[in-house]
Formats: structure tokens, C-alpha cells, sequence
């Protein structure tokens, strides 16, 4: 029940996830704003969570955004990074592959993940693992980058090196799209699934300052198609320039914006007691009365009560 497609390189992600957790601290804007905007979804269920999973913990950031919120007693902390699991600084963080998770069925109650899941490369088969390593009628709770993330550094590369080199190459991830994340929790096995979009503009001097930031969140390109040698200087500028002509605001000292696009997971491990949809034809009330209109058949249209014959 997966689609174990190789698309990145995660010996890559290690890779640059250890090279940033040194001094992640100084480029975790991204990952705080989006903590906190999960930690502000798990006030508004009224449930405790006594022991809860957080896959990709980046150092303890979503811990830190939490704050004891949703009743969680013990909160154990993952990462792919050995020094970002070390820098988490708990006795409950380890180091552990999001593809191969090292926790047996039915062991939390609440599993979360924040921009950590757009690196994995069998995204359906981590989903099955998360749906049976929650309770029944546990939660999921989890933000991932999406497809439209960065789409004014994909534009800006394609364009110049398009004019410079004749041809490109791919300088930002595949990530997934928001209408497939729906089906795919549901393929995995959860129930009551719901998939929203946000987006969150950072601006930034020129786009080497955007890169010198997505270097320090450990989150430059890792995908398998990606270039291996040095890009030409001339492309480099060329790209920054078309950056900055296609998306720089004039009244703004020419800054540029970056976009990323969060899609935020929420979905419940199966449980007979969740709430069921209700048979067709088993309602116990009509329509027609609730809405005061007299029942028509198929085709027909229904007028308000009272006004039936006037012209």
C-alpha cells in the first residue's frame, strides 16, 4: 500500500538537517510561526493527549510552541538528524527515519509533525505507519510544505538558466499538492480526514539572502534530480536579477517575497465510537419543511411558501 517512488535523496536531507543544527536557532522563523499555528488547532479539541509522537522535531521547536497544551504528559521527540535530535536535549528525543519509525501499533495518542514529511519519499507508507502507531481515535496532527512553495525561486531559475545554459534544472523540490493529501489519508487508513492550505510571505533582501536562510534551515534541495555541480556564476546572477525584476517591490527598497505553502494534516486513527454518516434516506426531518418550500420533484423549482401562483 505505497508508492515507494525514490524522489530525494535522504542521505542529503541528513546531511544538510546536521549541517543546520549548529545554528538552526537563527533561522527557525519558518518553523516557529507553524508550530505555533499547530499548537493553536490542538486548543481547539477538547481531549487529552497523554503521549504523543512529534516526527521531525527539528531541535524541540514544536515542543517549545506547545507549552504543556492538550494534556500531554510525555512527548517523544524524532528527527533523521542526529545533531537536531541531540539538540532537542530530552531523554524522550531520538534519532529515526520518518520512512522506518521504530514504534509499535497503538502506542500514542496524538502523533504530530511540523515541515518535516515534504522529505519523505513514501509519504503513503509513512501515513500507514502513523495511522498504526496512534490509539484508536488518536490524532494526526501534521504541517508539510506544498506544491506551490517557492515557486518565485523555481521561476526565476528556469527563466535564466533557460537564457544562460539553453536549458534547466530543478533548484526546488517536488512537493505534494493539496488535493492529493486528502486521498492519501484516506488510503492510509484514517478517518475523518480534513486538509487545509496556508500561506506564509517572508521577505528577504535579493534572493541570496532567501537561499543563505534555506541553507540554514536545512531545507535546500534534496531531490535525486537535482544538479550536483556548482551553478554557473552568470546563471546565479542572472537568476537573482529576474528575481528581483519579476517579484521585487519597488516601494520596498526592492525586496522580494518568498511564498510557502503549508498544508496542515488533521485525521483520527479508526474507532467504532466516531461519529458515522448517516444512510441515505434516513434523515428524520425533510428539507423542504426546514427551508419553508413546498417538496417539488427533480427538475423543478420550489417556491417560498405563500408566494406559490403569484406573478
Amino acid at each position: 500500500m505505497t508508492d515507494a517512488m525514490e524522489v530525494f535523496d535522504r542521505r542529503a536531507v541528513r546531511r544538510h538537517r546536521d549541517r543546520a543544527a549548529g545554528r538552526f536557532d537563527a533561522f527557525d522563523y519558518l518553523f516557529r510561526e507553524v508550530a505555533d499555528r499547530l499548537a493553536d488547532r490542538l486548543d481547539d479539541i477538547r481531549r487529552r493527549f497523554p503521549m504523543a509522537l512529534d516526527v521531525g522535531a527539528h531541535g524541540g521547536v514544536l515542543r517549545r510552541a506547545l507549552g504543556g497544551r492538550g494534556g500531554i504528559e510525555t512527548l517523544v521527540e524524532t528527527d533523521l538528524s542526529p545533531a537536531l535530535a541531540a539538540r532537542a536535549g530530552t531523554k524522550f528525543a531520538l534519532c529515526a527515519d520518518e520512512e522506518a519509525l521504530p514504534f509499535a501499533d497503538g502506542s500514542f495518542d496524538l502523533v504530530l509533525s511540523c515541515l518535516s514529511l515534504h522529505w519523505v519519499n513514501d509519504l503513503p507508507g509513512t501515513l500507514v505507519q502513523l495511522r498504526r502507531a496512534l490509539k484508536p481515535d488518536g490524532l494526526l496532527l501534521c504541517a508539510l510544505a506544498g506544491g506551490d512553495t517557492l515557486v518565485e525561486l523555481r521561476r526565476a531559475f528556469l527563466e535564466a538558466e533557460s537564457e544562460i545554459e539553453g536549458g534547466a534544472s530543478p533548484h526546488t523540490a517536488p512537493l505534494a499538492d493539496v488535493r492529493e493529501m486528502g486521498g492519501l489519508l484516506q488510503r492510509a487508513g484514517f478517518a475523518l480526514p480534513v486538509v487545509d492550505s496556508d500561506t506564509i510571505t517572508v521577505t528577504h533582501g535579493d534572493m541570496f539572502a532567501l537561499m543563505r536562510d534555506l541553507r540554514g534551515m536545512g531545507e535546500t534541495n534534496a531531490s535525486l534530480t537535482r544538479r550536483r555541480s556548482l551553478t554557473r556564476r552568470a546563471t546565479m546572477f542572472a537568476a537573482a536579477e529576474r528575481y528581483t525584476e519579476l517579484y521585487g517591490d519597488r516601494d520596498n527598497e526592492g525586496r522580494i517575497p518568498a511564498t510557502f505553502q503549508i498544508l496542515t494534516l488533521t485525521a483520527w486513527a479508526p474507532d467504532a465510537a466516531q461519529p458515522k454518516p448517516l444512510r441515505p434516506g434516513s434523515a428524520g426531518a425533510r428539507l423542504a419543511d426546514a427551508l419553508g418550500v413546498d417538496e417539488k420533484p427533480a427538475g423543478e423549482k420550489a417556491a417560498p411558501a405563500g408566494k406559490e401562483g403569484e406573478d
